[in-house]
């Protein structure tokens, strides 16, 4: 997918702060939260994105703690759906 595709997706209020459905082109599927930090916009533009998996979630909500996030090649989303 295009990075201007997810950013218009995820930027959408309904889904800021919600976790989503990520599909991929050769992995599983995960649901997570596509995360706003200092470096968004640089990463953004190269498709790249952090994103919080729902396993860690719990955490991140009460240390927002980049380690818990992944970051991902927005070329190998397929499809991202609400969760």
């Amino acid at each position: 997918m295009t990075f201007d595709t997810i950013e218009k997706f995820v930027e959408n209020d309904k889904r800021k702060n919600q976790n989503v459905q990520i599909h991929f082109k050769t992995r599983s599927t995960i649901i997570g939260r596509f995360i706003v930090t200092p470096d968004y916009s640089e990463l953004k533009v190269k498709n790249f994105w952090r994103i919080v998996p729902e396993s860690r979630m719990t955490e991140w909500k009460k240390t927002n703690d980049l380690s818990l996030s992944r970051l991902f090649n927005g070329g190998e989303f397929t499809r991202l759906t609400d969760d």
